[in-house]
């Protein structure tokens, strides 16, 4: 594809940005391990890692297993004060050999790259991703990113290798603006894919959030000119460095919709753990005040700003992972008082199959039921996420785990597991069809239950997207 001309914002969007402040911030990050072995870093933070655990770690320097080629370490002043107390979260962030003593998974997760029309973008149902950053402020161990963020090496479709690229403005409002005039003329479908109208952006990488005020106005400017109408922000900064979401940011987003009343902003949050933004007690308990726990103040701050601004939706989503939250009683607290606090709960995770998920996955039925435990008491409200897993195919519910025999149905002995499509990575022809599995309680992917289909409505078990799962275990 022939690169687009750089990008040259039209009188509205000059208008807009001219108005835009960049702020300066403090985050205090330290970034890979030298700092912790030559004693370099702050006092507070010398005990963060143990001798033995550097030892372990730089063991592997250099082998197969490299930690920290694998996901470099990367961790904010604020993260670390709310790991001090927090053993899900100092799972959550320091990097452990166990993260590479299993190597199995995929280089490229969810076959991104055969959705790739334009570098950084990746077009899937009536979304598009684009990969603005390639990295957080911190970064979590178990990131399914990690083949960006790691800068790794992915063969591309016509058997070149490179990294994983930026998106361009140039290049996506070219993208945009070509397909939905295609599926324009083609009453509503774009004559190649089937594919509806692109109206909806999710800017991600990395963290859209590292950048600055100006940096992500013009992102959102030149989208809403391309005719998006609903562009999401997927950010982990409000629990690796609250203090980012300030009035500066604010001002911006209020700019915008002056400019844009009707372009939404949706929000979407990575809360994992209730310790990211519940203050707690010397005991470690969590503080109770008027019937509710008490937050990190510049957290709730953050939070009740975006939710005071009716053109800005925020939503909650996170991976069920190993020793972080697989924990019914954690969830429920963390769904509660999201909700309480103007932040929807849209999804929970299962596990991707990046390189060395199997040092992070939580069995699939396992998650189901840390799930299901959690939402016991809480409200209808309170309770609207579901348990999600992404297939090749495309998103894909976990629906039921059922504990007693399926009397009648051969496979169904111990019970089974109900998937549905949710969306299909094409178009939307198959949403809602179901498949349905024997159990196995050992599963943490789909290829866990290649020999136990029972009922494959939504062809998640055709041999072609049996071998796209076995892959990872080649």
């Amino acid at each position: 594809m022939v690169k687009a001309a750089k990008h040259t914002p039209c009188k509205r969007e000059i208008s807009f940005l001219e108005k835009v402040v960049n702020a300066k911030y403090d985050r205090q990050t330290i970034t890979g391990l030298k700092k912790f072995i030559d004693g370099n870093a702050p006092q507070d933070m010398h005990d963060f890692y143990s001798k033995d655990e550097l030892a372990a770690i730089m063991a592997l320097d250099g082998t197969e297993q490299d930690i920290q080629a694998r996901m470099p370490i990367k961790i904010t002043r604020h993260y670390f004060d709310l790991a001090k107390t927090s053993a899900p979260i100092q799972t959550l962030v320091k990097a452990s050999p166990k993260e590479t003593y299993d190597l199995d998974g995929a280089k490229d997760p969810g076959k991104q790259l055969s959705y790739s029309p334009v570098e950084g973008l990746i077009h899937k149902y009536e979304l598009g991703l684009i990969y603005v950053a390639s990295t957080c402020s911190a970064h979590c161990r178990f990131c399914y990113r990690e083949e960006l963020i790691a800068k790794k090496i992915i063969e591309r479709e016509d058997g070149t290798a490179a990294a994983k690229g930026l998106a361009q403005i140039s290049e996506i409002v070219a993208y945009i603006k070509n397909h939905n005039e295609q599926v324009e003329k083609n009453n509503g479908r774009h004559p190649e894919t089937g594919r509806e109208k692109l109206r909806e952006i999710l800017m991600s990488g990395g963290d859209p959030m590292v950048l600055g005020n100006k940096n992500i106005a013009q992102w959102l400017a030149a989208l809403a000119e391309a005719g998006i109408s609903a562009i999401r922000i997927g950010t982990k900064e409000l629990a690796f460095f609250p203090k980012r979401f300030d009035k500066s940011f604010f001002d911006m987003l209020d700019e915008f919709h002056v400019t844009y009343p009707k372009v939404n902003i949706r929000m979407m949050v990575h809360f994992n753990h209730p310790d990211e933004f519940l203050k707690k007690a010397p005991n470690g308990d969590y503080i109770e005040k008027d019937g509710n726990f008490e937050w990190i103040e510049q957290t709730q701050v953050a939070i009740k700003q975006m939710a005071s601004r009716s053109f800005i939706n925020i939503d909650n989503q996170a991976p069920i992972i190993k020793n972080i939250n697989n924990d019914p009683d954690a969830l429920r607290i963390m769904q509660r008082e999201l909700k309480n606090n103007g932040v929807e709960n849209h999804y929970f995770f299962c596990g991707r199959d990046i390189v060395g998920h199997k040092a992070f996955n939580v069995p699939i039925e396992e998650a189901w039921e840390v799930l299901n435990q959690s939402q016991k008491g809480l409200s209808g409200v309170e309770a609207h996420a579901r348990l999600s897993i992404t297939h090749y195919k495309g998103k894909t519910e976990v629906v039921a785990v059922t504990n007693k025999p399926m009397l009648g149905v051969k496979g169904g002995e111990n019970g089974v597991v109900i998937f549905k499509l949710l969306r299909s990575a094409n178009d939307a022809p198959d949403r809602c069809k179901v498949t349905i599995v024997g159990r196995n309680e050992d599963a943490i992917w789909f290829s866990g239950y290649d020999d136990r289909v029972i009922y494959d409505e939504a062809e998640l078990y055709s041999m072609y997207d049996i071998g796209l799962c076995n892959e990872q275990e080649k």
